[in-house]
């Protein structure tokens, strides 16, 4: 073969190479993007947030027994898993999160506190009123260790 033909040869290859390029060209559509709006939270009131961050720092410790006293309906059931499932989250956020989907549950237990004790909930507007109330709950308790 001289080296005319080879580069003859070569030519064809090269051209038929780009033929197929441009035959089998894929065009990739541009992708459908999709925003998810941001959460739009409930506005609650501040007894509310004060006893759910009460509520999930006492579910912290493990020391939910006293609260437990008033959940005729197993409202805390519900509140206990989704703090489970999402523990990860900063209390503030968590707090936030827990009164969105699960404000009824709260106001329920809420709503039994109120019945047995001398107390209303709405005044109850830090954190250390709550402590102080459940210090003193556990005191009525015979036989209780703390």
């Amino acid at each position: 073969m001289t080296e005319e033909e080879k580069n003859t040869n070569q030519k064809v290859e090269e051209e038929e190479k780009d033929e197929e390029k441009s035959e089998f060209t894929v065009e990739m559509p541009e992708a459908n993007r999709v925003v998810m709006e941001p959460e739009v939270f409930k506005e609650q009131p501040d007894y509310l947030k004060v006893f759910a961050n009460f509520y999930i720092a006492q579910f912290d410790q493990d020391d939910l027994e006293i609260i437990n006293l008033y959940d005729n309906s197993h409202n805390m059931v519900d509140i206990n898993k989704y703090l489970l499932n999402n523990i990860h989250f900063p209390r503030k956020t968590l707090v936030a999160h827990a009164l969105q989907y699960h404000d009824y549950n709260f106001k329920a237990i809420l709503d039994e506190i109120a019945k047995d004790e001398d107390i209303d909930p709405t005044t109850m507007n830090t954190y250390e009123d709550w402590d102080s109330w459940y210090e003193r709950r556990r005191n009525k308790i015979q036989n209780s260790l703390s």
